[in-house]
C-alpha cells in the first residue's frame, strides 16, 4: 500500500521551498527562502525543523542566498559564502546536522579554491543536493532496519516530530511506522503533544492521520499512564544529537519517557541517522542546550498561561543518558550505545 508523506524542504526554482510548520495544523502553506535572513529566521522560529530536515534547509539556503553574489570578486563571493554559513550555524546550537551540512558545502569551497564563482556555486550546489538525496535514502534504510523490531498490532509511543516534516523522506523514528504501513501492517501511534511547541499533536498527528494511519495524542503528563494502561510495545523517539558514549539528546521530554519505560520494562528506542552523531563530543555533558524564548512558555500560540514576570526553565533539549536507551536504529543497522563507535570506524 502506497503512503502519501508531505516533503518539508526541497529546491525551487531556485530557492529553498519548505512547509511552514508554524501554520499546522490548521492551515497548509508553503514559502521560499531566497535570502540568508529567509533561511536564518526560518531555521530560528521552527518553520523547518527537525535535526535532518534542518541541516537539508542550511544547506540549500545557504546555496540559495549564494545566487545573487555570483557577480562579486572571487574574494568577495568566497568571504560572503563563510559569513552566511556562521549566521545559519548559530541559529540552532544543538541539532548537530545543521552543522554537519555547513562543513560539507565549506569543504567544498576549500577544495576548490581556484574554482570561478559560477563553479564554485555549482558545485555548492550539486553537494547540497545530495546530502538531501542522502537523507532521503537514509530514512528508508532506517525504517528497514526499525521495521525489525516492530510487529503487526504493535503500539508505538513516540514524541516530538520524527517523520517527514522532520526530514528529507519519510522520517526516522516514524520511517518503520510507514513501512509497517506498506506491508498492511495495522501498528497504533501514541503521539505526546510535546510541550510547549506541540510538535507532537499539531505535526505528527497531522501527518499521520493525512497518511491514513491510526494515531492517538496524549498530554506528555499521560505517557507514563499510557505505559501501564495502554498496552505499549514500545518508545521510539528520534534524536538531534548522539554523542561518543550513546548520550542522546532529543526534545525536552525524552529523558523523562526513558526512566518510564525502564520503569515499565518497555524497550526505548532511538532513531537517527550517522549525521546526527558527533564522536568530537564525550558524554552529553558537552552538549549545548538550546534555552528558547520565554514567552514561547509564558505565552505560547497568543494565549497567555503564566504570569508576565515569572521565571521560565525554557529548555528546548534534554539529554538521556545511554544506559536508559536500548538500541539506536541508523541507516547502518541497529546498535546498542556501547556499539556506536563502530559507526565511527
Amino acid at each position: 500500500m502506497a503512503i502519501e508523506v508531505p516533503r518539508a524542504v526541497r529546491w525551487h526554482d531556485g530557492a529553498v521551498r519548505i512547509i511552514d510548520q508554524t501554520l499546522l495544523p490548521g492551515e497548509y502553506g508553503e514559502i521560499d527562502l531566497v535570502q540568508v535572513e529567509d533561511v536564518v529566521e526560518a531555521i530560528r522560529s521552527l518553520r523547518v525543523r527537525g535535526a535532518p530536515a534542518i541541516g537539508i534547509a542550511a544547506a540549500l539556503g545557504l546555496v540559495a542566498s549564494l545566487r545573487p553574489d555570483l557577480r562579486l570578486p572571487p574574494a568577495e563571493f568566497r568571504a560572503r559564502l563563510l559569513e552566511y554559513a556562521q549566521r545559519i550555524r548559530e541559529t540552532r546550537p544543538t541539532a548537530a546536522n545543521l552543522a554537519w551540512a555547513l562543513s560539507r558545502l565549506l569543504a567544498i569551497a576549500e577544495a576548490k579554491a581556484s574554482a570561478s564563482n559560477e563553479e564554485l556555486w555549482d558545485a555548492l550546489y550539486r553537494e547540497a543536493t545530495a546530502i538531501h538525496e542522502e537523507d532521503r535514502e537514509m530514512c528508508r534504510r532506517i525504517g528497514e532496519h526499525g521495521l525489525k523490531l516492530l510487529h503487526d498490532g504493535a503500539t508505538v509511543l513516540t514524541h516530538c516530530n520524527t517523520g517527514a516534516l522532520a526530514t528529507g523522506g519519510i522520517g526516522t523514528a516514524l520511517a518503520p511506522i510507514y513501512l509497517a504501513a506498506e506491508r498492511g501492517w495495522h501498528v497504533r501511534v501514541l503521539a505526546t503533544e510535546t510541550r510547549p511547541l506541540l510538535q507532537g499533536s499539531r505535526l505528527t498527528a497531522w501527518e499521520l492521520q493525512r497518511a491514513g494511519l491510526d494515531v492517538t495524542v496524549l498530554t506528555d503528563s499521560a505517557a507514563a499512564a499510557a505505559m501501564d494502561r495502554l498496552g505499549v510495545d514500545l518508545v521510539m523517539v528520534g534524536a538531534d544529537r548522539v554523542v561518543a558514549n550513546g548520550d542522546v539528546a532529543n526534545k525536552i521530554g525524552t529523558y523523562g519517557l526513558a526512566i518510564a519505560a525502564r520503569h515499565h520494562g518497555i524497550p526505548f528506542l532511538v532513531a537517527a541517522p550517522s549525521s546526527s552523531f558527533d564522536f568530537s563530543l564525550a558524554s552529553g555533558e558537552e552538549i549545548s542546550i538550546e534555552e528558547r524564548g520565554a514567552d514561547e512558555l509564558r505565552a505560547g500560540f497568543g494565549c497567555q498561561t503564566a504570569p508576565d514576570d515569572v521565571p521560565v526553565y525554557s529548555a528546548a533539549f534534554d539529554v538521556t543518558p545511554a544506559h536508559l536507551v536500548d538500541a539506536i536504529i541508523t541507516e547502518k543497522g541497529i546498535f546498542k550505545p556501547h556499539e556506536i563507535s563502530r559507526l565511527r570506524r
